[in-house]
């Protein structure tokens, strides 16, 4: 899983979920969180979401929804004033993290002192087929290497200023 571009996989896993979640009436108009000043612009974005919070869960361990709101979180433009962190609206979270819970493919769970939702074998499964389709799919990326004529072509510290002040001396005569 970790030799997949991390946004491919999410979109893999997404169009996995697409049919199986349904997002609410209000998803169409609401913000994804208080710190937003427009809803999102992707149709599918319940989805994405989605699977982007199911892959949170597999890494973050027990999880629960104030967690999430803070790791979905984002600057809020206060207008004049300093903008300030402002968490993620949790009522989308804790739909999508039950949604996912009656999938299958995510339970809560107790681990020591520290309470909330892992994956399942079966969410497992999912974000394991998904990484494996990610893998085929994406190609490697060959960076060429471009020589540098910019650097050559460009004068140098006080020879750009004489050589430009020489240009307007002979431009004057």
């Amino acid at each position: 899983m970790k030799s997949v571009d991390h946004q491919t996989l999410v979109n893999a896993i997404s169009e996995k979920l697409k049919g199986s979640l349904v997002p609410p009436n209000w998803a169409s108009y609401v913000k994804t969180g208080h710190g937003k000043q427009r809803p999102p612009v992707n149709p599918d974005w319940w989805s994405v979401r989605s699977a982007a919070i199911l892959l949170s869960v597999q890494k973050l361990g027990p999880v629960g929804v104030s967690k999430l709101s803070v790791k979905y979180g984002n600057r809020k433009n206060r207008g004049m004033q300093p903008e300030k962190f402002a968490t993620a609206s949790r009522n989308i979270i804790r739909k999508i993290l039950q949604q996912l819970e009656s999938l299958g493919y995510i339970k809560q769970e107790a681990k020591d002192v520290h309470k909330g939702r892992v994956l399942t074998q079966e969410g497992l499964k999912l974000v394991n087929d998904c990484s494996k389709e990610a893998k085929t799919i994406q190609k490697p990326v060959k960076v060429a290497k471009v020589e540098s004529t910019v650097a050559a072509e460009k004068p140098q510290g006080n020879q750009g200023k004489d050589h430009r002040t020489k240009e307007k001396k002979d431009k004057k005569e």
